[in-house]
């Protein structure tokens, strides 16, 4: 079997991996980036609409748009891309990486680690919706592939359950290109995306929302047929006496996504809020040679700060791959009132660093508190759909014998 050591593996080739190749062969190491598919990008390939690069690249851009930005910044490092090749197994004791392309297996010996292998797409049986497993049932993210990749219409009519992000752009997508889109339904009372998505994506476009509501059934025997709906109370259970036959022939689902950290998951310490690993500001794991970015350490709103988290992990893992010794993260953050995602979840004290929440539910005015002194406070009402962020710098007001910090948020009038 053919061996290879590099200073830095980075494991994935979306946009959180190529910045973190480019960052860790900027500083100076032997860097190998892998990805599965043909050619890097990930999900930036099929993501055809605007909205992209105003943090990086301070202009607005397409998914491809933004794809062809890091191709450039790859393209002047001498990192090697492997594409077509996927990774097995993660040796934590070795420091090992085996891999298998259609050249055979092949093992690296690594100096260090990035892991950013993105997430994956819930799939509608995870809501054990009663009736048939029908063809024209899709999840948003195959639904958007066949489009704007394969130039191919998953049907003539169609209805969206869940209202995350994928999920409103191709409800607009889809009505672009000439599908009957009879509306959007969303289980909870506040849409799952952000709110210019809602406004640009529905609104405009002239798109019901139904919140409150989910399909109780699907009907259809080889082809779907017609869903049934209806509303849900406060605990999301279905309301009798409110269902409705609704005929379509395809039903598309935005109903969350998943990290993947199944190569991980078993050796390093993990956050089941976040369902990823738990990461300092270095962007490190537990285990201190593997570091983590991007939507496989917890869902992000925007692919900005998931190229500045890849950006982190590369420089970080580049330094530990030379020998040298990071801070230990001696702090961690305790999830105090109304927090839920949060990253990250420990860290040194040693240098200011960006940090990321998701309110759990939604506050019209807010407080932000950091071991109950108030930090910032938020006149505009913060959503679940939305992350805030922020650069945390209070060091001053840490006590040493304290090491455990809770953050909360919480509403004000």
């Amino acid at each position: 079997m053919k061996r290879e050591k590099v200073d830095v593996l980075v494991i994935g080739g979306g946009a959180a991996g190529m910045a973190a190749a480019v960052q860790a062969a900027n500083e100076g190491v032997k860097t190998v980036l892998i990805e599965r598919e043909k050619k890097t990008g990930g999900v930036l390939n099929q993501c055809i609409h605007n909205g992209f690069g105003l943090h990086v690249y301070r202009k607005e851009l397409t998914g491809p748009e933004f794809m062809e930005e890091l191709w450039k910044e790859l393209a002047e490092t001498d990192v090697l891309v492997q594409s077509n090749e996927t990774i097995l197994q993660v040796l934590p004791k070795e420091k090992e990486v085996i891999a298998q392309s259609s050249e055979g297996m092949k093992i690296y010996e690594v100096g260090s680690l990035v892991l950013t292998t993105g997430a994956r797409e819930r799939p509608l049986n995870s809501l054990m919706i009663p009736g048939t497993r029908v063809s024209g049932v899709f999840t948003a993210g195959v639904a958007q592939k066949m489009v704007n990749i394969y130039n191919r219409l998953p049907g003539k009519r169609v209805l969206i359950i869940g209202s995350g992000d994928i999920g409103l752009i191709m409800a607009r997508r889809l009505k672009i290109e000439g599908m009957d889109v009879v509306g959007v339904v969303e289980i909870r009372p506040e849409p799952g995306g952000l709110m210019r998505n809602v406004v640009q994506c529905l609104e405009d476009f002239d798109i019901p929302l139904l919140l409150s509501h989910t399909v109780t059934e699907i009907h259809g025997r080889e082809r779907l047929e017609g869903v049934t709906i209806a509303r849900v109370d406060e605990s999301f259970n279905p309301i009798q006496g409110t269902e409705k036959f609704i005929p379509v022939d395809t039903l598309v689902a935005s109903v969350g996504l998943i990290p993947q950290n199944e190569l991980i998951e078993d050796f390093v310490e993990m956050d089941y809020i976040n369902r990823g690993p738990v990461v300092d500001e270095f962007m490190r794991t537990s285990v201190d040679w593997i570091f983590a970015a991007g939507n496989n350490v917890a869902i992000h709103d925007l692919v900005d700060f998931v190229y500045e988290e890849g950006k982190i992990a590369g420089k970080y893992a580049a330094k530990v791959a030379k020998g040298e010794k990071l801070p230990e993260a001696v702090y961690r953050f305790n999830r105090g009132k109304n927090v839920g995602v949060m990253l990250p979840q420990k860290f040194t004290a040693t240098q200011p660093f960006r940090m990321y929440i998701r309110p759990k539910k939604t506050l019209e005015k807010a407080e932000l508190r950091i071991s109950k002194e108030s930090i910032r406070k938020y006149t505009w009402k913060l959503r679940p759909s939305q992350m805030i962020d922020f650069i945390f710098r209070e060091f001053e007001s840490l006590e040493p014998e304290n090491r455990v910090i809770e953050i909360e948020v919480i509403e004000i009038e």
